[in-house]
């Protein structure tokens, strides 16, 4: 396919000498590095995890330190002056652990020792924000330039703590103070950059520091991190020998934040090695806080692919002030899919970026739900050998096992408002799981339809009532009287009409009727 030679993958390497030394794979993003440089000083930036902010930290800390050798070849190394080298102080709060009270103070006290011992200066203080306030003033002193200041994974000791929110609230306040320094230290730093996963306000983590810019939404920073297509077609040509050039589109671009889409580096970096698709990214963290909210706060799996929030919404975080958009959106699971204006309030509507996120969540809400992942595994394998041989008595005897392996507990539990939302959102979720081609209430000029199911060149339209609030057969004969077919006629397969009804009283399925497009007309 390509003369290009073959290189290592750096997969979770963060260090860009290594990286730069050993024969690694990298996308250069040292063009974002003299435009954050050349226009302002003070910078923040809010991506997922995995998506290569500590690498672009460590980046900027070697080009203020004057690493030369490491930038040869690289778009910002004739543009540089080398001969200007600036003192760097880089925290990163990525390996600590912060669930204790203490925790962060010991962790950082420890980080500012070390920048003290290889600097060669010294200070006195043992608080926190004195101490780095000193600590900066006097490497400015010493080598006479003014100072970086670098902060990796800002957020993760407010994020560790927070299912014990007195203590996240006491380790946010202890970083207010700490990250203060970078406002009254201003004369003695030449830049800072802060990165974590969420979002913070300002007001609870940066009181005063109006000067900080937040390029998250920048459309021109928008692949700061992570890889775009053309850096597979170019950096990574001799490993797509093999691979589904679509197929890797669509189970890891989609991530976007106003500007140029992005993968996740490390799914790209794992599916060269492995050479198989997985959900890699998303096996990597455990959601447990995440369903834990969307349950509490009865959000449908429905919901989620669709979303609308505002700029401000989507950076509204806090311990005690965690918006869903802005907990899905910061965290990766959702991304931005359109934007539209509304009097002048900028919207932005929210989706799955990939098949990995679409695939993987589902997956994880059905075995939330069910509470036994053997039973939900088998229920979806037996889902999709049903689906293939068009067998619908078979079908609706499964569907009825689904809700019938949700255990009791979770009903009396929970007051569900809207019972048709939340029985189309576990058939939403199975089919979803399983990598299917899913599209939930799909507008046409006849009406909105529940849901669409493309499987095998065969389309299964869904529409789901309520019995207590709907008479006996309303879901088949709204199927047939808005004629939602036509849109679906011509694919080359059939098209199956699906009327789903359910009880309230049983929690389970009472009514399933199944029709085609033929017999409607």
């Amino acid at each position: 396919m390509t003369s290009q030679a073959r290189r290592k993958l750096p997969i979770g390497i963060q260090t860009f000498r290594r990286i730069r030394e050993g024969g690694y794979y990298y996308v250069d993003k040292t063009p974002f590095l003299g435009r954050l440089i050349d226009g302002g000083t003070h910078y923040f930036l809010s991506r997922p995890r995995r998506f290569g902010k500590s690498l672009f930290v460590d980046t900027l800390r070697e080009l203020f330190k004057g690493s030369e050798a490491l930038f040869r070849g690289l778009d910002i190394h004739d543009k540089w002056d080398w001969s200007a080298r600036n003192p760097v102080i880089r925290l990163s709060f990525s390996g600590g652990h912060f669930k204790e009270p203490g925790a962060l103070h010991t962790n950082l006290m420890a980080q500012l020792d070390s920048v003290e011992r290889r600097s060669g200066v010294a200070t006195t203080y043992d608080t926190g924000p004195e101490r780095l306030a000193a600590l900066v003033e006097a490497l400015r002193l010493q080598d006479g330039r003014p100072v970086a200041v670098l902060v990796d994974e800002y957020d993760k000791p407010i994020l560790d703590a927070l299912d014990t929110p007195e203590v996240a609230r006491t380790n946010r306040d202890y970083l207010r103070g700490v990250y203060g320094v970078v406002k009254d230290s201003d004369a003695d730093i030449r830049f800072s950059f802060f990165t974590g996963v969420s979002k913070f306000s300002k007001v609870s983590l940066f009181s005063g520091l109006n000067n900080l810019i937040d390029i998250t939404l920048e459309p021109a920073f928008s692949a700061v991190c992570g890889y775009t297509d053309p850096d597979l077609d170019t950096v990574f040509t001799p490993e797509l020998d093999g691979l589904d050039r679509d197929a890797i589109r669509d189970w890891y671009n989609g991530y976007r934040w106003l500007g140029e889409e992005v993968y996740n580096p490390f799914d790209v970096l794992l599916l060269f090695r492995r050479r198989k698709f997985g959900a890699y990214w998303f096996e990597t963290g455990t959601p447990t806080f995440l369903l834990d909210t969307l349950f509490r706060r009865r959000v449908s799996s429905v919901e989620l692919d669709g979303m609308v929030g505002s700029e401000e919404l989507l950076s509204a975080f806090d311990v005690d002030d965690m918006a869903t958009e802005a907990l899905l959106f910061q965290t990766g699971y959702l991304t931005i899919t359109g934007e539209s204006d509304l009097a002048g309030n900028r919207l932005y509507r929210l989706g799955y970026p990939n098949r990995e996120v679409r695939q993987s969540l589902n997956g994880s809400l059905l075995r939330y739900l069910v509470k036994d992942g053997t039973r939900q595994i088998a229920n979806s394998v037996r889902l999709y050998e049903l689906l293939e041989r068009k067998d619908f008595d078979g079908l609706r005897s499964l569907f009825r096992a689904f809700f019938a392996s949700i255990p009791y507990e979770w009903y009396t539990n929970n007051d569900i408002a809207n019972y048709e939302g939340y029985y189309a959102s576990v058939f939403y979720s199975y089919f979803a799981a399983l990598g299917l081609d899913v599209t939930v209430e799909d507008s046409s000029s006849h009406g909105r339809l529940d849901m669409a199911v493309r499987f095998g060149g065969d389309v299964f339209l869904f529409e789901f009532k309520v019995v207590e609030m709907e008479p006996e057969g309303a879901a088949m004969a709204q199927l047939q009287e808005r004629g939602y077919a036509e849109k679906y006629r011509g694919g080359g397969g059939e098209v199956f009409l699906v009327g789903v009804e359910f009880s309230r009283e049983t929690r389970n399925v009472v009514g399933f009727e199944v029709g085609t497009a033929r017999e409607e007309a």
